[in-house]
């Protein structure tokens, strides 16, 4: 995966942590502004998670992130067409090696985070949209911000996000391409081998592999 991108999910997590129970009477852009200062104060005031801790990252990710984000819509979105031929076993699989690509992903990148600050830019849409795009640049103090747009639905008295967009990038697209390839060439499980080949080499490099 290249640098960039390490950046996309690393945000994408990051801000899509919960402290508290929001409900689907906040704005989309109210939910993401909140969520995002309630992880970046989880991150600034734990040494180990700044670290890469795997372990508490999993514990952060599985209590504040999981529950808000469309994780299953996600992967079978980056699958693409080859999810409804994959088995349940196979689906499952694929989710839990995907999940574990973002979680080594964001570890990696997670170190970067003390000194941004997040804004949320003015949110087209309706107010009783189902679906809705938030738009939000993540400062960095001395360089460009970041432009990341968070693809959205409501899900029940919550929000739940199921893809975002860096600089013009959409996440699902991004790995629907790669994953379309390997499938083409190996099937489902060799799409599942290669997410976890690419995992080994992650945790080995603590989440710094390109």
């Amino acid at each position: 995966m290249n640098r960039p991108f390490r950046h996309v999910v690393a945000v994408m997590l990051l801000m899509a942590g919960l402290s508290s129970g929001l409900q689907a009477q906040n704005s989309p852009d109210e939910f993401i502004r909140t969520i995002s200062q309630s992880v970046l104060d989880d991150l600034k005031a734990d040494r180990s998670l700044q670290s890469g801790d795997i372990e508490r990252l999993n514990v952060l990710v599985e209590r504040k992130v999981m529950p808000y984000v469309d994780f299953q819509r996600m992967t079978a979105l980056s699958v693409g067409r080859n999810w409804r031929a994959a088995t349940p076993e196979q689906q499952r699989a694929l989710m839990q090696e995907f999940r574990r690509l973002l979680l080594l992903t964001y570890s990696g990148a997670v170190r970067q985070v003390n000194d941004v600050t997040f804004q949320v830019r003015p949110t087209r849409g309706k107010p009783d949209d189902d679906e809705i795009i938030v738009r939000t640049q993540v400062v960095r103090p001395g360089r460009e911000p970041i432009l990341i747009d968070y693809r959205m639905q409501k899900s029940g008295s919550s929000w739940k996000i199921f893809d975002l967009n860096i600089m013009g990038l959409w996440l699902v697209e991004h790995y629907r391409n790669q994953f379309a390839q390997v499938v083409g060439a190996s099937g489902i499980d060799g799409l599942i081998q290669s997410l976890r080949e690419k995992n080994q080499t992650l945790a080995m490099s603590g989440g710094n592999a390109r």
